[in-house]
């Protein structure tokens, strides 16, 4: 077992990852906000420590159409404090009562080996990129370059070579369906949604939004804004959970097969977090954190993954960013940011993303940026305020550890943790969403008003291009995945497949996937393996 943060400083080397005319309510107003200076505090926070129970259940009155809606503005000190959460765990008791759209709920069952293990293993002769050629022997030579080999390899177990369950063969896209309650499972290499899942027993009233994939691609959660509801979710049948003991593994086997809250035992586990009240309040920003290199060859495996949640805890003027258990949801730890006023304070922290530190950055919506340094006992945090034309909204970190932001409205930005200094890109001013960084040194980044992607560079910080689809309603997440495609979903209705290599519209490929996708985060795990497993 090599410890994570020992793996990154000795194995890692070794691998080669016009003002804003708003939009309806997806926009809703200005800040007024009153930071005209970059400023920087630390704060740490101690452990709270928690575990989910089995018998709480959750219900949400609030609706919501897909959209924020999002007003009022201030300034404040900081502060920072410890406290402790408990998330209740609810999976089988509950059943769905407002889903918004009309669904099959007819169940199909697929045949698993309930004895199999759950853990990602290396098979057999398994080395190289993966490609195993049943004629080739692995004494010939050839394995050292990377091809496959059928047996007796004994060629280091490490992450982002062939062993990794997802990474070559495998490659899904998460979308969330705000307005039903549920989330889409896609096929990035055949361009095709397999399956749909309820993130919780309340339909649309649970209002899905960010999602976030695992760095091996097995697992994603998503964030209930609604109803305070982190929902996981596994993308391989191995990793399903036999709940009634009847041999099967029954799951949603199409895009129609939406299955009653309970009956799908892909659904791995799901808590809620005990939230204000309203849907600004409801978690978004959500990152995971891979956790332990296993390189036993008979493993070969990230071990005890953690996902980091933001929300808005009954508590006045203040943050909360959760570490739930990765394989069970529990809150391990509570990092409580207080005088939570700059930018528009009653929504929770807004976004996050991992950087190859494995610390997790998250933003206020239209605020300030924070960085948690995981790694440290006892856990601390920085925090920034950025200039006031810089009005944050979408993020993510790019490859080389800087975090980017979308303005809404303004331009887009990154951060530079080193000389602590903010830059505008020059030529960039509209209503900007989501955005991700790819591996050839591009950001893209979701536009509204007008409607399209911005292409920039992230290496020189300036704009590359402007590109506008002829079908094009609000873009909103941007997600890069584990081969390098772009992936830009529509809140309307559909997704677009973008080959940086062969970036003009023309070529971009389009997915109907029905429903209001307002769906942000590393939507497929590219964003984690970009900054953690360098190409």
């Amino acid at each position: 077992m090599i410890l994570y943060m020992s793996y990154m400083r000795s194995v890692l080397p070794l691998v080669s990852l016009p003002l804003l005319a708003c939009l309806g309510v997806a926009c809703n107003g200005d800040d007024g906000g009153t930071a005209t200076d970059s400023a920087t505090s630390t704060g740490t926070a101690t452990a709270g420590s928690a575990s989910a129970t089995t018998s709480g259940s959750a219900s949400g009155t609030m609706s919501a159409s897909g959209t924020d809606s999002e007003s009022n503005s201030g300034s404040g000190t900081d502060s920072a404090g410890t406290t402790s959460t408990t998330g209740s765990t609810s999976m089988s008791s509950e059943s769905d009562s407002s889903a918004s759209t009309s669904t099959s709920t007819s169940g199909s069952t697929t045949a698993v080996d309930t004895d199999a293990t759950s853990s990602t293993t290396a098979p057999a002769g398994f080395c190289g990129d993966g490609v195993v050629d049943p004629g080739e022997e692995c004494d010939d030579g050839n394995n050292a370059n990377g091809d496959g080999c059928q047996s007796n390899c004994t060629l280091p177990c490490t992450p982002g070579g062939g062993g990794m369950m997802g990474d070559i063969e495998k490659s899904f896209l998460w979308v969330a369906n705000t307005n039903e309650g549920s989330i889409s499972k896609i096929d990035t290499q055949a361009v095709k949604e397999l399956a749909r899942y309820r993130s919780g027993p309340s339909g649309g009233t649970e209002s899905p939004s960010r999602t976030a994939v695992s760095i091996d691609g097995r697992f994603v959660v998503v964030n209930n804004r609604g109803t305070g509801r982190v929902t996981a979710i596994a993308a391989n049948v191995e990793d399903c959970k036999d709940a009634n003991n009847d041999g099967m593994i029954t799951t949603s086997q199409n895009l129609g097969d939406l299955l009653a809250w309970g009956a799908d035992e892909c659904v791995v586990w799901s808590v809620v977090l005990p939230i204000q009240g309203s849907i600004g309040s409801g978690p978004r920003g959500v990152s995971w954190v891979p956790g332990d290199w296993n390189d036993d060859p008979d493993v070969c495996a990230f071990e005890n993954p953690k996902v980091w949640v933001g929300y808005l805890p009954n508590q006045a003027q203040t943050a909360h960013m959760v570490r739930l258990n990765g394989a069970t949801g529990a809150v391990e730890e509570t990092v409580s940011i207080g005088s939570w006023l700059l930018g528009w304070n009653n929504y929770g922290p807004y976004g996050a993303a991992i950087d190859k530190e494995a610390n997790v950055w998250f933003t206020g919506l239209r605020g300030e940026v924070f960085r948690i340094n995981a790694s440290e006992n006892p856990i601390t945090f920085d925090r920034w305020a950025p200039p006031q034309n810089l009005q944050f909204y979408g993020m993510t970190v790019d490859p080389e550890g800087d975090p980017w932001f979308g303005g809404c409205s303004g331009p887009v930005s990154t951060f530079n943790p080193e000389t602590q200094q903010f830059t505008a890109v020059a030529g960039t001013q509209a209503c900007y969403r989501g955005l991700a960084a790819d591996q050839d040194g591009n950001v893209w980044v979701a536009s509204n008003g007008p409607c399209g992607v911005v292409q920039i560079d992230y290496k020189t910080n300036t704009l590359i291009k402007f590109h506008q689809p002829a079908q094009c309603s609000t873009p909103v997440g941007v997600s890069v995945d584990i081969e390098g495609y772009v992936w830009v979903v529509d809140q309307a209705g559909w997704a677009w497949k973008i080959d940086p290599q062969n970036p003009d519209v023309a070529n971009w490929i389009n997915l109907p996937v029905a429903g209001n996708h307002y769906t942000y985060s590393d939507m497929t795990g590219g964003q984690a393996k970009s900054v953690i497993l360098p190409q």
